[in-house]
């Protein structure tokens, strides 16, 4: 197969660049590393029944008193006032979330998600699920956008840093030719002996610090902790 004839890998950088990319004709990566994807594919990995990706805090605790389902999700970094559980993926064991119903609202990934609904397919990713994300990207043969769910539209450095190692791992696949793919990769190539040294000055970094969860952001920094495919079906996220 020629370079042309690959499909096209390119990366989003933030949600406020999205409308430059071609989302109806690729599959769209959500990130959101820090935290709501790795959450994502932990509570589905410990036998989650599915996950309803809402944008507000309203929607999340309407929906859950309709469905008695989990109610979950932050704004800033801590649990939304409202909610009764947070953003944390070790809230989330096998004998808390299995077989219930989750309702989550994020500052960040759940926007992006929404954003990206007229996507091919939409799945989400994050380090605990590197690997069943990029298998499934080569299988599909298709178009892929790793869409950075980024801070307030501001580019952040954890999703940029998933986005590279993605491009890492499957570009001999795609063609790429695009400038934040390539910056993305040279970031994390640069980066990947040790992500968590690599994040000491990264904004989300501190945020996170300060609430004193290190923990969760050296589990969202694993690969394949929670190795499953979360996949955008019908508006609920469920494994593919």
């Amino acid at each position: 197969m020629t370079e042309s004839n690959k499909p096209r890998l390119e990366v989003c950088l933030s949600p406020a660049l999205l409308h430059l990319y071609d989302v109806k004709n690729s599959i769209v990566v959500i990130i959101d590393v820090l935290r709501a994807t790795s959450t994502i594919c932990t509570a589905l990995y410990n036998g989650a029944a599915k996950i309803i990706p809402v944008a507000t805090v309203e929607e999340c605790v309407n929906i859950g008193r309709q469905l008695d389902a989990i109610t979950a999700g932050e704004r800033d970094g801590k649990i939304a006032e409202g909610l009764r559980h947070g953003n944390s993926p070790f809230e989330y064991s096998r004998e808390f979330i299995e077989g219930k119903v989750m309702v989550l609202t994020t500052t960040n990934g759940t926007k992006l998600l929404h954003m990206a609904k007229d996507a091919v397919q939409i799945v989400t990713g994050s380090f605990p699920n590197i690997s069943a994300v990029c298998d499934y990207l080569v299988a599909q043969k298709q178009h892929v956008i790793p869409g950075c769910a980024a801070w307030k539209d501001r580019v952040n450095l954890e999703d940029t840093l998933f986005a590279g190692a993605v491009v890492s791992r499957i570009r001999e696949h795609f063609e790429v030719n695009d400038d934040a793919a390539i910056g993305a990769e040279t970031m994390y190539e640069a980066a990947k002996n040790d992500l968590f040294a690599a994040m000491q000055d990264a904004t989300h970094f501190k945020r996170l610090s300060n609430f004193g969860l290190e923990k969760d952001i050296r589990y969202c920094l694993t690969p394949d902790g929670a190795n499953v495919l979360p996949v955008l079906k019908d508006g609920v996220l469920v494994i593919e």
